[in-house]
């Protein structure tokens, strides 16, 4: 009840801050340990090898990620709506039907894991050595997916009871173990042995194992305002129904970045495998700013879900115009970060002297559209805790599929065959993201809510 009051009553800039603060952290902090991993990679014998191996199974790692998130983010909205409306058996069938979910989610991840990665690595290259470093990396991360799969549904369910604190501190651990076990698993530091990209997956799922005991903990020591049981963890069709309303868009939105990373691997794969490099190393490195947007997304959604379930106009609005506000200003900041830190960041990854030109013209480029996205995450927060479905999902084909696929693969034919002239595929992103913000802000206008609110 002290949650739910300080929900309800704390003013909607401090309560942003207050709540998004540790999100926004651990977000990013999960999005530095994906780039230390890459720079303790590139730099092991075979390295630029062994980083292409890496973006080549990133597509996979991001839609278990997803999957898991999505189902969290559904999850996340029923339990905060549920519990501005003050039910108490609500909240604990939701958290249950979540487990349940997990659990579904983890057995198809380990089919796949066991099954299906070297067709699927076998799909991006014809290199041997390549294609047998990454098929050993993603078959780990996928048969030990458990993890992942319920940190990302547990940390939903801590930050929609108001835990956002606790939720950070388990993310954060699990990064700080994954940072320190890279070195030691990857080099086979202190008598370990020397397990190269193998031991670099590994330090991630122990990170990961981290994490999710940590976000159980304090879901069962802290979170007094959702009950706990077996008989909650039972299958409500009526309850997975509404969670993925919700979170189905999610889903959609973070695997939707899946697929577009695998196609711009097919489309620069063609062109040159060093193009393939540069850009998954920019895209680790990007997503330290994008993560702090997502947070910042992940923290407007409850915070409008809880105060539309008390139908609290003003609050509602308030926290719409906090939201676009602040994510508008973190993704500015991002861009004048990135610009300034772009050749001394990718000096450190030990890549070929033409590597690192390319992915240092993808650092600046691309970049320069991240003010577009953070007002396109922003609003897509919204229209999630407002149950505007649609509009979330039509923001994310906009932003990682529509435009960005048939975009890339017309100016990869630019380039060919000299490379010299490959900032111009880099285009494709700033493009693409000013034209989804056009849209969001349009649909946006849809919504009386929301109108008044941005326009004020």
């Amino acid at each position: 009840m002290d949650k739910q009051n300080k929900m309800a009553q704390t003013p909607i800039p401090r309560l942003m801050l207050k709540m998004g603060l540790p999100i926004i952290i651990s977000m990013m902090l999960q999005a530095l340990y994906n780039i230390v991993d890459s720079a303790f990679v590139s730099n092991m014998e075979g390295g630029e090898s062994a980083l292409n191996a890496l973006t080549l199974a990133f597509p996979v790692q991001m839609l278990m990620v997803a999957i898991g998130i999505g189902t969290g983010v559904g999850v996340n909205v029923m339990l905060a709506r549920s519990l501005g409306e003050r039910n108490t058996e609500k909240p604990a069938l939701v958290a249950g039907n979540g487990v349940f979910l997990g659990v579904v989610i983890t057995v198809l991840f380990m089919l796949f894991g066991w099954l299906g990665v070297p067709a699927y690595i076998g799909t991006q290259t014809n290199d041997e050595m390549i294609r047998e470093m990454a098929v050993t990396y993603l078959r780990i991360c996928c048969l030990c997916s458990v993890a992942i799969v319920f940190f990302s549904i547990f940390e939903k369910v801590l930050q929609a009871a108001g835990l956002s604190l606790q939720s950070t501190i388990a993310q954060v651990s699990g990064a700080v173990t994954n940072i320190a076990l890279d070195p030691i698993m990857i080099y086979g530091l202190f008598g370990f042995p020397k397990m190269g990209v193998a031991g670099a997956a590994l330090a991630t799922v122990f990170g990961q194992l981290v994490s999710f005991g940590l976000a159980l903990l304090f879901h069962f020591k802290k979170n007094k305002s959702v009950p706990n049981g077996l008989r909650y963890i039972r299958p409500n069709g009526t309850t997975i129904r509404l969670i993925y309303r919700i979170g189905l868009p999610a889903i959609i939105a973070q695997a939707l970045m899946s697929v577009m990373t695998y196609g711009v691997n097919l489309i620069l794969g063609t062109v040159d495998a060093s193009l393939v490099t540069a850009y998954g190393l920019y895209y680790k490195i990007q997503q330290f700013i994008l993560f702090a947007a997502f947070g910042l997304r992940d923290t407007i959604t409850p915070v409008v879900s809880f105060n539309y379930g008390m139908q609290d106009e003003k609050r509602v609005g308030q926290s719409i115009k906090t939201g676009v506000i602040y994510t508008s200003v973190i993704m500015l900041a991002g861009t004048v970060l990135l610009e300034i830190i772009a050749e001394p960041l990718c000096a450190a990854f030990g890549l070929s002297e033409r590597t690192q030109t390319l992915c240092v013209s993808a650092t600046r480029i691309i970049s320069a559209g991240f003010f577009f996205a953070g007002i396109s995450l922003a609003l897509q927060g919204v229209f999630q805790a407002l149950d505007r479905g649609v509009a979330s999902l039509i923001i994310s084909l906009l932003r990682q599929l529509v435009l960005i696929l048939p975009i890339a693969w017309v100016f990869s034919r630019l380039i060919q065959p000299d490379l010299s002239n490959a900032w111009i595929v880099w285009l494709t992103f700033p493009a693409a993201e000013l034209v989804t913000a056009a849209v969001a802000v349009l649909l946006a206008k849809k919504d009386k809510i929301t109108l008044n609110t941005i326009l004020k």
